[in-house]
């Protein structure tokens, strides 16, 4: 005859209890080290397949690039698994972790396509040692062409945004200014500022200024039409508010009109921004004799595709970098507006 006791039924409950928790611990350390564990494996991936696998072609960077990649590898399972004791960190490393899985699994996908099996055709698509190489073997090239290209964006840049500044706050602010710059605004504004190329190498005596105002230009547009937007926007009632203190009309455009402008003043700077690289490219590849631009065409001149991929990337790398300077500036300048501004 079979017995029945209580303990039987604590026993099972208990086993149950311990199966969920471990269950539920499991998808704890998936949800937060699953995404940096699978990173360390394409990382892994990657350096293998630099390693084991021959190229088809002579790239001398080769074994550096897998070392580098296995660094990674070691260098992001480590933070993984101690993001907890890293502070803040190691867990914007951890959040990340999905990015540094794509970048691993295309690097892997990229190097198998270009360096080992060629299914994508050289040397129209060079493999990342390529890459490499241009950066180490033909740096002082590539160095004296940002440094141009810094120099001629940021002096076109400044020069438009100041004055586009001065423009729009100027049209926002007084009727009669309006009246006669909003027609020429109207007739110059909408054309592309590369437009303007064959008339200002005519007219300037050199390329570079040329080419600066042509920069100035694409830049001016944009940040006068939204300068004149947040001045012309801003509600009656703060400038009530001012006169009744007593405030000069000095002290409306200064410290009432033009603070509550910044917010549009920065999206037309972060426009601006945008249309004067396009317009940089495109002055150095046709005026110019230094730059990005011109680095550019001479790669393009000499079928030398990853000496033209490695200046696409620093280009790309430039203009996010000074899109995160001026959201930098913005964050530090709007600080009053903070949780307002949602760009």
């Amino acid at each position: 005859m079979s017995t029945f006791s209580l303990s039987d039924t604590t026993g099972v409950g208990a086993g149950r209890t311990a199966s969920a928790s471990r269950a539920a611990a499991l998808r704890a350390f998936l949800r937060e080290c699953g995404a940096g564990v699978a990173a360390s494996l394409a990382w892994l991936a990657f350096g293998l397949s630099c390693l084991l696998w021959s190229d088809i072609g002579d790239w001398s960077r080769t074994p550096s690039l897998g070392i580098g990649a296995l660094v990674v590898a070691a260098v992001t399972l480590l933070t993984t698994f101690s993001a907890d004791y890293l502070g803040g960190i190691g867990h914007a490393l951890r959040n990340r972790a999905p990015w540094i899985l794509a970048l691993g699994m295309f690097f892997t996908l990229w190097e198998l396509a270009t360096a080992k099996f060629a299914w994508l055709p050289l040397p129209f698509f060079p493999p990342p040692q390529a890459i490499i190489e241009v950066y180490t073997d033909d740096l002082p090239k590539l160095l004296d062409s940002v440094l141009a290209s810094v120099k001629l964006q940021l002096g076109g840049y400044v020069i438009g945004a100041a004055l586009g500044f001065v423009t729009g706050v100027s049209i926002g602010w007084s009727r009669g200014i309006g009246y006669w710059v909003h027609p020429v605004l109207r007739f110059i504004g909408p054309l592309p500022a590369t437009a303007w190329l064959p008339i200002a190498f005519f007219t300037f005596p050199s390329s570079w200024s040329a080419s600066t105002f042509l920069i100035a230009l694409a830049t001016g547009f944009p940040v006068t039409v939204l300068t004149w937007s947040g001045v012309a926007s801003v509600s009656n009632a703060y400038y009530d508010v001012a006169r009744t203190l007593g405030a000069k009309p000095s002290f409306l455009v200064l410290k009432v009109a033009i603070p509550a402008a910044l917010p549009h003043v920065f999206v037309g700077l972060f426009m601006g921004l945008g249309s004067s690289f396009a317009v940089l490219v495109v002055a150095e590849m046709i005026g110019v004799k230094a730059g990005l631009g011109w680095y550019l065409q001479w790669a393009q001149g000499w079928a030398a595709y990853a000496n033209m991929y490695a200046a696409l990337i620093v280009m790309s790398l430039l203009c996010s970098g000074a899109i995160t300077l001026l959201f930098t500036i913005r964050d530090r300048l709007l600080v009053w507006q903070k949780g307002v501004v949602k760009w």
